[in-house]
């Protein structure tokens, strides 16, 4: 085929994508398209230099989930966020916020549920299920101080408590998938629950009763599919960690690839004993669904040497993550590697933020942290669009990250943008600050990935 046919035939191809959800084999059911002009009943947002439209859908120390969820409801009619109810103090035992629904017909917002289950990086875990008549998010009960995940009707209102908290849903809808949202505070803060420090419960060495768990929503019921012993037993390779006995384990962050036939996850530990704790050293291990075929895919040597945010790429197989690869310079590559660790090779030669690929196209899209070196120093940080054939980007927003007094805050309270494909592949949601508190915008980059395209 001529080059200049393959990029009309590749352009065209886009341009429908731009309109028309994307689907891959065994993937996810949720890819509607969000309604064509849903970004003309929002703000238009001028005030980050963007150099695609971008509409601001929500304010009021509001968030969206994570960088591996798109808050955009299976139909792309409805967008799930959730409002702190304060931006500054350390979430409380049994203080609440709100999951909050966003109408993209109507431009309309409704609070439709309040939590107890929730910190400040990621809410309450708000998100979608199969269909927009699931909405999963974690709660507290307050009498027993026992969390549990919620499954809710935005519209009717009627919801179930099911076994188990979420971190994500799967792919297919039918499974939560979470680790110990509780224990997992005393590793880092800002991705569980908030109970009373008698209620939290520490992991002396490699326990064979906490680890990773899932919940069938048909049943309602939650099991555990490793447990941490089984992880530092039984992943390819070995893990070698010395004085295994002395140190305290946790699970974090859980999620499944498109495929749903795999989670990875981390396994963190350190040595209370140690001044200060001793370092916070971390692996990221896979395996399938039922806990079977554990593999080491970052190892923790490897990871000692500096790196962050795994995600899975489209093909299930591989995962795209920030990582120190080269010798002789603390730089951080965007990497590729494959669910074992096998085949680990940059594909961009600066990582930073939280990378995800596009659905179908050969695009990154990150954000960067305040103080990393692609931020400028005026509180804002850059939204990188990544083309991996030519190795060359292109900053499409320069967010507004910090607030006020963010200087006065531990990272615990940082503004994550958390950028996050849409199901078709045309809209970035992400997070940033509009007056002072946090906001939640959309991205529209399809004119942009067409044209980018057809550059080659």
């Amino acid at each position: 085929m001529h080059r200049r046919t393959f990029l009309a035939r590749s352009s065209a191809a886009l341009t429908l994508a731009a309109v028309r959800p994307l689907r891959a084999a065994g993937a996810s059911s949720r890819t509607g398209a969000p309604p064509a002009d849903f970004m003309a009943r929002f703000p238009a947002c001028t005030e980050f230099e963007g150099k695609v439209p971008i509409a601001r859908i929500a304010t009021g120390r509001i968030i969206h989930r994570f960088f591996d969820t798109s808050p955009i409801s299976p139909s792309g009619r409805y967008v799930g966020l959730f409002r702190l109810p304060q931006e500054t103090i350390s979430p409380r035992p049994g203080e609440a916020g709100e999951v909050v629904v966003v109408d993209l017909h109507t431009g309309k917002e409704r609070v439709v549920a309040t939590s107890r289950g929730w910190e400040v990086q990621m809410g309450a875990n708000v998100q979608w299920g199969r269909t927009d008549a699931d909405l999963f998010f974690n709660d507290v009960d307050p009498a027993t101080w026992t969390p549990f995940a919620v499954q809710l009707d935005p519209a009717t209102g009627k919801s179930r408590r099911l076994d188990g908290t979420v971190f994500t849903v799967s792919p297919n809808g039918k499974q939560l998938a979470s680790y110990n949202l509780i224990a997992s505070r005393l590793i880092q803060v800002g991705y569980g629950v908030v109970l009373p420090p008698d209620r939290t419960r520490r992991n002396a060495g490699p326990v064979a009763d906490d680890g990773l768990f899932v919940t069938d929503i048909a049943s309602g019921k939650a099991k555990m599919i490793a447990s941490i012993r089984d992880i530092v037993d039984r992943a390819v390779p070995k893990l070698a960690i010395p004085n295994a006995d002395r140190c305290e384990f946790y699970c974090f962050q859980i999620r499944w690839n498109r495929q749903g036939t795999r989670v990875m996850a981390f396994l963190r530990w350190h040595n209370p004993a140690a001044p200060r704790g001793g370092p916070r050293l971390l692996t990221l291990v896979t395996m399938k669904g039922d806990g079977s075929d554990i593999r080491v895919a970052v190892s923790p040597e490897r990871y000692a040497r500096g790196g962050h945010h795994p995600m899975w790429a489209p093909n299930g197989e591989d995962i795209t993550i920030n990582l120190n690869i080269r010798d002789g310079t603390k730089e951080l590559d965007l990497v590729s590697v494959r669910y074992d660790g096998a085949n680990l090779r940059s594909i961009h030669p600066v990582g930073s933020g939280h990378p995800s690929m596009h659905p179908t196209l050969p695009f990154v899209v990150t954000d960067a942290y305040t103080h990393e070196p692609l931020a400028r120093g005026d509180d804002t940080v850059p939204l990188r669009l990544i083309d991996l054939r030519t190795k060359t980007e292109t900053a499409i927003a320069h967010v507004l990250a910090r607030r006020s007094d963010s200087a006065k805050l531990t990272t615990e309270f940082r503004i994550d943008q958390h950028p996050v494909w849409d199901a078709t592949g045309r809209y970035i949601v992400f997070n940033g600050v509009h007056d002072d508190t946090r906001a939640v915008y959309v991205a529209d980059v399809g004119a942009w990935l067409a044209k980018a395209i057809t550059r080659g």
